[in-house]
């Protein structure tokens, strides 16, 4: 019998045919032979009908098993070894999956329980985390932008260098605005501020002697600097020019300075006469005193010798702009005024209002003639009894080298002023009386015996105080020793107390009246504000550097900061909203830039929380902002903006990135 398998069907059907077979010889309970065999053992030989569905061997030479089969069994084998190995990478896969699911469950079941939060996630994942101080620097960069500080730096001063002198010049400036730092402390602070991203530059790059080179370098061109800043701010904001304001500070400098011109030891006001000190002078708008020229002196010049330089150079501006000089006043202290000037505001046409300094004994009279009940007749402002401001008319003489000129003049007698000075002048005598009764407790001692010794003592005290003048003393001697006395001059104190509060004021403007000008003279206040916005707020004072030109170059960052400071808060409160810049800077200070580093090197930038204060503040400074934004009108070799990469909110957006 032949038995070939074509199939796994006819492969199955003689399995089951074989495995009939054999039960049923084990349940007949006997086992088949081959023919000789069972000769042999003289066996019975089963009927043929017990083997007819017995299939037997067969003699042609195939297998008795086909799967068994040399050319068919090969590829068999190959299949099964590549089928036993797609099933070890399924097991493989399955075991890593297996893996993840159970770490996932774990994971899931400790972010349950709290174990593990969302931070912890994001802490694995972080390679790094910076904080960059924002603040308004968008403000303030979009300001310095508008007065294309960078641009007209590099005009003036190119550089083949990695870093170009306007990007210095830009860092300083918003330093001093923000967190003024000495030179050699820039860097570090560069580096924690958004400026890193903003301008591209390394923070490594503005080091000291990097920011030293660009000082040498602005120095040579400060004034022309200057001038095209002051250009794009009256073009930009419309300034008024109609109200000029001129007076001086001083700076004080710190350190050795034997070869300065500039630092020397001289009279300010406020300032120690035994420290060196360099002079600004500075003019300033009336229209939110704004700074329009300065120039800076040595310490020991007088207000006085820097009238003249001062007003040509306005001539210069007013004629560059087109601005009738006939229609501004410039008004100054009473330390800028005296008979060559007055003259010379004539000879330059240029009208003024200062209060003069009574040196002229015609002058002086002028502020004594009048007695106090006459001013009770003619108050220029309202004020409680004696706590206004009263003036009387009168007309002022200066004679110069021939030439003479009369001008109007207003005695003016101000109560507050008034009520200040003899306060004072009372605790003085208090001061006064305690250093004499001193002397007199010390007679008897050594350098306290004689007449003569207790005399220059108690002379001493008079010269020490301010009401020296007012006070007489006499050591004189007793039968009992020496004695001191002490008592007021009443006429001195009496003609002291008609100058009290009393001060003398000079135009030659006939179109003010006598209210209008107490009105103009009294806003000169703005300009002493701004110059301690300058010392404080800005710190220009002291200065750390050691070279005139360095000197010069930071009064001419300081002035460039003072700038952008009186113009943002003159256009804020243009707007409505009465906050100084210093104020506005502290609002905006908590903004900040959060830098985030992964491990696959991707990055985020996010902006902290802003409050609902801040985000109006932002929203009216993008519009502030917006407005100021015209066609520029010169172009330079650099035009820069602020790069939209960082991810900012919206309101700093518009602030921040709109301008460009």
């Amino acid at each position: 019998m032949h038995s070939t398998t074509k199939s796994h069907r006819s492969q199955a059907l003689v399995w089951l045919f074989w495995f009939l077979a054999l039960l049923a010889l084990a349940c007949s309970g006997s086992l088949p032979f081959s023919s000789a065999e069972a000769a042999t053992a003289q066996t019975p030989v089963p009927s043929p009908d017990l083997l007819a569905g017995v299939a037997t061997h067969d003699h042609s030479g195939r297998p008795l098993f086909p799967w068994w089969s040399n050319r068919w069994g090969r590829w068999r084998r190959i299949g099964f070894v590549r089928w036993r190995r797609w099933l070890r990478r399924q097991q493989r896969k399955l075991r890593a999956l297996s893996w993840r699911l159970r770490w996932a469950a774990y994971w899931a079941q400790l972010a349950l329980t709290g174990a593990v939060t969302m931070a912890t996630v994001v802490d694995w994942l972080t390679h790094s985390q910076l904080r960059r101080q924002l603040g308004a620097l968008p403000v303030l960069y979009a300001l310095l932008d508008l007065l294309q500080v960078r641009e007209i730096v590099n005009r003036y001063c190119p550089t083949q260098g990695e870093v170009d002198h306007g990007a210095v010049a830009l860092v300083l400036v918003l330093n001093r605005l923000t967190a003024p730092r000495p030179l050699y402390k820039v860097a570090d602070w560069f580096a924690q501020t958004i400026l890193v991203h903003t301008l591209g530059i390394p923070a490594a790059k503005f080091n000291d002697d990097r920011l030293g080179r660009t000082l040498d370098v602005l120095a040579a061109h400060s004034h022309e600097i200057w001038l095209d800043l002051v250009n794009q701010a009256l073009v930009r904001f419309h300034l008024d020019l109609h109200f000029l304001f001129y007076d001086l500070t001083a700076l004080v400098m710190q350190g050795d300075f034997a070869d300065s011109e500039l630092v020397d030891y001289g009279f300010a006001h406020n300032t120690p006469s035994d420290r060196p000190k360099v002079k600004v002078g500075a003019t300033m708008t009336g229209d939110g005193f704004v700074p329009l020229e300065y120039a800076p002196t040595s310490g020991r010049t007088a207000d006085l010798a820097t009238v003249q330089h001062n007003l040509e150079r306005l001539r210069h501006l007013l004629d560059h702009h087109g601005w009738p000089l006939g229609e501004v006043l410039i008004i100054g202290d009473r330390g800028t005024l005296n008979d060559e000037l007055a003259i010379a505001y004539d000879e330059h046409g240029l009208h003024y209002l200062a209060g003069l300094q009574p040196q002229k004994k015609l002058h002086r009279e002028l502020v004594t003639a009048r007695a106090e009940k006459e001013f009770a007749g003619s108050p220029l402002t309202g004020g409680r009894g004696g706590d206004g401001y009263f003036g009387l008319p009168s007309t002022v003489t200066f004679t110069h080298h021939g030439q003479t000129v009369t001008h109007q003049g207003l005695v003016v007698l101000s109560g507050p002023m008034r009520r200040a000075v003899r306060q004072s002048r009372a605790t003085a005598f208090r001061e006064l009386r305690s250093d004499l009764a001193v002397v007199r407790a010390k007679i008897g001692q050594k350098r306290y015996r004689s007449v003569k010794d207790v005399q220059a003592r108690a002379e001493t005290c008079l010269r020490h105080s301010t009401v020296g003048k007012l006070m007489q003393v006499e050591a004189y001697t007793t039968p009992g020793g020496t004695e001191l006395r002490w008592w007021i001059d009443c006429a001195a104190l009496t003609e002291a107390m008609r100058r009290d509060g009393r001060y003398l004021l000079v135009t030659n403007d006939p179109t003010l009246t006598p209210t209008r000008m107490l009105e103009r003279y009294r806003a000169k206040d703005g300009q002493e504000k701004g110059f301690e916005v300058a010392k404080q707020d800005l710190r220009v004072r002291p200065l750390y550097v050691h070279s005139d030109e360095r000197i010069e170059a930071l009064v001419l960052i300081s002035l460039m900061a003072l700038l952008v400071y009186t113009v943002l808060e003159r256009q804020t409160r243009s707007h409505g909203l009465a906050l100084t810049t210093r104020r506005l800077i502290e609002q905006l200070e908590s903004l900040a830039v959060i830098e985030t580093h992964c491990w696959d090197g991707s990055s985020l930038c996010r902006l902290t929380p802003v409050n609902a204060e801040q985000t109006k503040l932002l929203e009216v400074l993008s519009t502030i902002i917006a407005e100021i934004v015209v066609p520029r009108l010169t172009t330079g070799p650099w035009t820069g903006s602020i790069p939209q990469s960082v991810a900012l909110s919206p309101p700093v957006m518009r602030v921040a990135i709109e301008v460009g």
